[in-house]
C-alpha cells in the first residue's frame, strides 16, 4: 500500500527532524489534528507492511521511532523527485477524461492541446490512451465537427468513470488546482459542500476519511452539473426500498434541500455515494443496514484461521476494523461502483500467500453479497488481514506450505485435500490441483502430495487418493522424519489432564479435555462444526439406495454406461437431465474418473444440473472399456450439492474400492439387496 504524498511528507519531516512535536508538525503542514492522526494511522499501516515497528506519540505530542525505521528507511535509494509541473503521460490521459466529463462548451483538438501545451501529434496519441482507458467503462469518445470531441456510453457508467478520474486527478501534485481549473470550480462551492458533508458526518455518527472528505465535494459539484444538463440516470438497478430508509438516505436529502429538481434515481445515486464511502471511525458499529454482516465476517474470519493454521488475536478488534471497511464496500460490490486501485500489486507482492487464502475465506461474505468480492475489494481485506497478522507476529511465510496434486477429478481430489489438511494440521494447505494447473502454479510451496510422480524441485510425498489408517500413519511419520528430523508422538488428551489435575484443581474436567482437543486438533473450529450440523454429511447408504442400484448385463460403450448410471438419479428428480450430458461432456476432456481398476465415479458441477445430493451405483456383468487402460464393472454416478455432504459417503466408498474380496462379493451378487447390504457395512465406518 504506497503512502500518500501528504503522509510521505509528514514521514520525511519526522525521520529528519525526530524531535518535532504534533503541534509543530501540524502547523508546518496546516493540518488540523484529526488530519495528523489520520496520516500517521496510514504511516503505521505501510511500516507494519514493511515488518517495522509502529511510530508512537506521547501525551505531550513527542514521537517515539524505533531505530530500526531510521536504518532502514535513510538508507533505501530514492528515487529522484520529478518536475511538479511536467505532466506524465497518465495525468495527461485524466486531464483529457475530466475536460470530457465536466465539459460546458464544444472541446476541439485546439483545447487539449491549449490546456496541456502539447502538440497536436502527442495530444492525438493521448486520446488513444483515452479511448483504451474507458473501454473498461463501455464508453467511447467521438468527435464530429458539429459537437467537437463527447464521451458517449450509459450515464451509469460516465459517474464510475467521473469518481475514478477525480481521485487520480486529486492524488497528482497540484491535482486541486488542475481540478478546479479544469471544471472551472470555485472555492466556495467547496467550502460550502464540504460544510453540509461535515453535518452529515455529526448526523451519522461516523467520521469518513480525510481523502474521502478530500474528493466528496469535487464529486458532488461534478454530478450536480451534469443532472442540471440533463445527463441523468435513467434506468438504475437500486432498490429503493433497501436505500430510502437508511440514514444516508436522510443525510442526502440535508445536503439536497436547496437543490431543486433532484429526480428520485439520483438522489438514490448519492445516497449510494455516501454508503460507499470509505470511514475511518464510526460510533455504532451496527448491521440494520446489512443483517448478518457481522456473522458473515466472522465466518469469513474462521475460514481465514483455519486454512492459514493460525489463530487470530483480539479478534473482535479486528472484526470491527474489517467491519468499518466492508460495509462500504458491501454497497460498492453489490451495485458495482468497486474502485480502481493499484493497492493489488502491492499485496499479492507482499501478502501473496495471505491473499491467496483470504480470496480461498471469502464465501461467507459473497454468499451475504450475493457476488464474487473482487480482487481489489480483496486486497483490502488483505492488507488488514496481513497487518493484524504482523503486529500479532504471526508470518504464513514461516509455515510449511503444501498443495496436493491429483489427476483423479474434482471430488477425489477435494477429499485427499481433506483428509490430508487433517492429517497435518499445522501445515498450510494452499491449492488441490489437476496436473495441468500444477504445471502452469505460481504460488510459492513447500512439499507437494501426490499418488502420481512429478517432476518438481520440492519436496514430493507419493500418497494414494484415499488412505487407511495404517497409511496415514506412515506417512505422517515418513512427511515428519524428512522434514524435521523426528517422529512425532500422539498428544494424549487424558495424560495431559492427569498432568494438570496432579497440580491444579478442576472444576469441569469434560469441558476442559473438549477444549483442550479443540486446541490440539486446529482444523476442527467452531465454524466447522456448525457448517457439519446444517448440512450433516451423509452415509453412503443414505446416497446409494435400492432404488439408485441398477443391474445390467453390458452397455455399448461408456457413454451408454453414464447414461445407464444416471437414469435412477433422473428418476427421483436428484438430478436433471442435463447433468448426464454434462458429466458427459467432463468425462471427454478430463478420463481420471476412474478410482480404480474396476470402478468409475462420473460427476460434474453442483450447477450443471443437480437438485439434490445423490448417488447410483451400475453393476456391468460385462466390463466396458473406460480408456485404454480400464474395463469398468462398477460406474457410480455422484450428484453433489456442495463440497461437504457427499465426502463422508465417497471416503466410505473408497474404502469399498480399495477391497477386493468385497468387490468380488459385489460382482457375484444376484440382487440388489445383496449389493445395499454391504454398501451399508461400509456406511458404519
Amino acid at each position: 500500500m504506497p503512502l500518500d504524498s501528504r503522509s510521505k511528507k509528514i514521514l520525511e519531516e519526522l525521520i529528519s527532524n525526530p524531535s518535532i512535536t504534533s503541534k509543530d508538525m501540524e502547523k508546518k503542514f496546516q493540518l488540523t489534528r484529526r488530519q495528523l492522526g489520520y496520516s500517521f494511522d496510514k504511516i503505521n499501516d505501510w511500516l507494519l507492511t514493511k515488518n517495522l515497528p509502529v511510530i508512537e506519540r506521547t501525551r505531550q505530542g513527542h514521537f517515539v521511532m524505533d531505530q530500526s525505521i531510521f536504518s532502514q528507511l535513510t538508507s533505501e535509494q530514492e528515487t529522484p523527485a520529478l518536475d511538479s509541473n511536467i505532466l506524465l503521460e497518465d495525468q495527461r490521459v485524466y486531464i483529457i477524461l475530466m475536460m470530457l466529463i465536466s465539459k460546458q462548451e464544444e472541446l476541439s483538438l485546439v483545447h487539449f492541446t491549449s490546456k496541456l501545451e502539447m502538440s497536436k501529434n502527442t495530444i492525438l496519441h493521448d486520446l488513444k490512451r483515452a479511448q483504451s482507458f474507458v473501454d473498461d467503462y463501455e464508453l467511447h469518445i467521438r468527435y464530429s465537427r458539429r459537437n467537437g470531441y463527447v464521451l458517449e456510453g450509459k450515464e451509469f457508467q460516465i459517474r464510475k468513470l467521473l469518481l475514478n478520474v477525480t481521485f487520480q486527478l486529486l492524488d497528482m501534485v497540484n491535482g486541486e488546482s488542475w481540478l478546479k481549473d479544469i471544471a472551472n470550480i470555485q472555492t466556495n462551492e467547496l467550502d460550502e459542500l464540504q460544510h453540509r458533508i461535515e453535518k452529515v458526518e455529526n448526523k451519522l455518527n461516523l467520521k469518513f476519511t480525510d481523502e474521502k472528505m478530500t474528493i466528496m465535494p469535487y464529486t458532488l459539484i461534478l454530478v450536480l452539473r451534469r443532472i442540471k444538463q440533463g445527463k441523468t440516470i435513467n434506468a438504475f438497478s437500486i432498490r429503493y426500498e433497501e436505500l430510502s430508509d437508511t440514514k444516508e438516505y436522510q443525510a442526502t436529502e440535508e445536503i439536497l434541500y436547496d437543490f431543486m429538481d433532484i429526480p428520485l434515481e439520483e438522489r438514490l445515486f448519492i445516497t449510494l455515494h455516501l454508503l460507499t464511502t470509505n470511514v475511518y471511525w464510526s460510533e455504532g458499529l451496527t448491521e440494520d443496514s446489512i443483517p448478518n454482516l457481522n456473522q458473515a465476517l466472522d465466518d469469513m474470519l474462521r475460514m481465514f484461521e483455519k486454512n492459514a493454521c493460525i489463530y487470530l488475536q483480539d479478534r473482535q478488534q479486528l472484526l470491527n476494523k474489517l467491519l468499518l471497511h466492508v460495509k462500504p464496500a458491501y454497497y460498492r460490490i453489490k451495485y458495482n461502483l468497486t474502485e480502481a486501485n493499484d493497492v493489488l500489486d502491492t499485496v499479492t507482492n507482499q501478502f501473496r500467500e495471505v491473499h491467496h487464502l483470504v480470496k480461498q475465506s471469502t464465501k461467507p461474505l459473497a454468499d451475504l453479497v450475493g457476488s464474487d468480492i473482487p480482487d481489489n475489494e480483496t486486497a483490502y481485506l488483505t492488507m488488514l488481514i496481513g497487518g493484524w497478522l504482523t503486529k500479532q507476529g504471526e508470518n504464513i511465510q514461516e509455515k510449511i506450505k503444501a498443495i496436493v496434486v491429483c489427476p483423479q477429478g474434482v471430488s477425489v481430489s477435494r477429499l485427499m485435500f481433506n483428509e490430508l489438511r487433517e492429517l497435518f494440521p499445522d501445515f498450510v494447505f494452499l491449492d488441490s490441483l489437476s496436473v495441468r494447473e500444477f504445471l502452469n502454479y505460481s504460488l510459492d510451496y513447500d512439499i507437494v502430495f501426490s499418488p502420481i510422480h512429478l517432476e518438481t524441485d520440492k519436496k514430493l510425498f507419493k500418497a494414494n487418493s484415499f488412505l487407511n489408517r495404517e497409511e496415514k500413519q506412515r506417512l505422517r511419520k515418513q512427511v515428519m522424519l524428512e522434514l524435521h528430523g523426528y517422529i512425532p508422538y500422539d498428544i494424549d488428551v487424558d495424560q495431559i489432564l492427569e498432568i494438570i489435575e496432579k497440580n491444579a484443581t478442576i472444576e469441569n474436567k469434560q469441558s476442559l479435555a473438549r477444549e483442550l482437543t479443540q486446541y490440539i486438533h486446529r482444523d476442527e473450529t467452531q465454524s466447522v462444526k456448525q457448517q457439519q450440523v446444517q448440512n450433516a454429511p451423509l452415509n453412503l447408504n443414505d446416497l446409494i439406495t435400492l432404488e439408485t442400484i441398477t443391474l445390467a448385463d453390458s452397455a455399448d460403450s461408456w457413454q451408454e454406461a453414464i447414461r445407464l448410471s444416471g437414469e435412477p438419479l433422473v428418476k427421483t428428480k436428484k438430478i436433471e437431465p442435463r447433468y448426464v450430458e454434462a458429466v458427459l461432456h467432463h468425462c471427454e476432456k478430463d478420463p481420471y474418473i476412474v478410482i480404480g481398476p474396476n470402478i468409475a465415479i462420473p460427476h460434474a458441477a453442483p450447477d450443471e444440473g443437480v437438485n439434490d445430493v445423490g448417488m447410483s451405483l451400475l453393476r456391468l456383468e460385462e466390463g466396458v472399456p473406460f480408456t485404454t487402460d480400464y474395463s469398468i464393472n462398477f460406474v457410480i454416478m455422484i450428484a453433489a450439492v456442495d463440497k461437504q455432504q457427499h465426502l463422508r459417503a465417497l471416503m466410505q466408498l473408497m474404502n469399498l474400492a480399495g477391497n477386493k474380496e468385497d468387490l468380488n462379493t459385489l460382482m457375484a451378487a444376484k440382487t440388489k439387496e445383496e449389493i445395499y447390504n454391504i454398501i451399508t457395512a461400509y456406511s458404519a465406518e
